[in-house]
């Protein structure tokens, strides 16, 4: 087998590893955050250093060859000391520079955290925030973040998670929709308006079957898998939506629709890694967190 060349690119071990774990392009992609096309050059430059094919494509996904086996352990711990630099690394910045990365879902990014990261700053001039909206569950493992505010629980054990409480998700649609077409008052009447849904993302689907009522996408007459789009569609009019209780006071003229209908919440987790707990500037944006977001749910949920 050739020698790897010296001109070695880390980007490239991390994205064999992804496949590898994912046993898709399409899983490591989902998973990793990186485009398929991305997972796909990088697998190729690898190959073409090693002289030898990491994969076999099949038609659901890829199998490993005796190559991408032999070297998954090496792959393994040069990810393990990856990741041990960038925590150093990581650790080092907050301490000199005071400045804290916080990761979230685009919606919680644009309607839940601005207004107490003002106040925060407020209180601590000083302080620098780096806000990263995404729809992807960042790995906070691989320093993506220092802080993770995310609607499912953070499964790797090296994480410190406080369950928040939970965000309630309700119908809702803009007055001058209703005034044209009218208000729902059963679900059977809910399915016959113009609704609003996901696109490629099939939570949605999953929540009405969950409610005993499958349905298909074709049910949705406008989609999109853009947060913001969405709530901009709920806001003008376009159709009933399904939205984030919170939100609910960003959009005048939007209002709830059949509170009996029990849509079941999504628990919201903050979560940091033990390492840099114990950091000052960390510990203070995530006490601060863990006190502010369960007021502002609290606050939805009684409205």
């Amino acid at each position: 087998m050739p020698a790897a060349d010296d001109r070695f690119d880390w980007a490239l071990v991390r994205s064999f590893l992804a496949v590898l774990d994912a046993g898709s392009l399409t899983g490591a992609a989902r998973r990793s955050g990186l485009l398929q096309p991305t997972l796909s050059r990088h697998v190729a430059e690898l190959e073409a250093q090693l002289g030898a094919p990491l994969f076999e494509r099949t038609g659901r996904g890829v199998t490993p060859t005796a190559t991408a086996i032999a070297i998954a352990d090496a792959a393994r711990r040069m990810e393990e000391g990856a990741l041990a630099l960038r925590r150093r690394l990581a650790a080092r910045r907050v301490a000199d520079t005071g400045t804290v990365r916080i990761t979230t879902s685009q919606v919680a990014a644009v309607w839940l955290l601005p207004p107490l990261l003002a106040e925060l700053q407020r209180h601590e001039p000083g302080l620098q925030i780096e806000l990263h909206a995404s729809n992807a569950v960042s790995n906070l493992l691989r320093r993506e973040a220092d802080i993770a505010v995310r609607m499912v629980r953070p499964a790797q054990q090296s994480l410190l998670a406080r369950k928040l409480g939970e965000i309630g998700i309700v119908a809702a649609a803009h007055q001058s929709y209703l005034a044209q077409a009218g208000t729902p008052r059963t679900r059977d009447e809910l399915l016959r308006h113009r609704l609003i849904g996901y696109d490629r993302d099939d939570s949605m689907l999953r929540g009405f079957a969950a409610l005993g009522v499958p349905v298909t996408r074709e049910l949705f007459v406008l989609r999109t898998d853009d947060q913001v789009a969405y709530s901009r569609l709920v806001a003008c009019g376009a159709g009933i939506g399904f939205v984030a209780g919170y939100t609910l006071g960003r959009f005048p003229g939007v209002v709830p629709l059949l509170p009996a209908l029990r849509i079941p919440p999504l628990p919201c987790w903050l979560a940091v890694h033990r390492e840099i707990r114990g950091s000052r500037l960390v510990r203070r944006v995530f006490d601060y967190l863990a006190e502010a977001i369960p007021a502002v749910l609290a606050a939805s949920a009684s409205r």
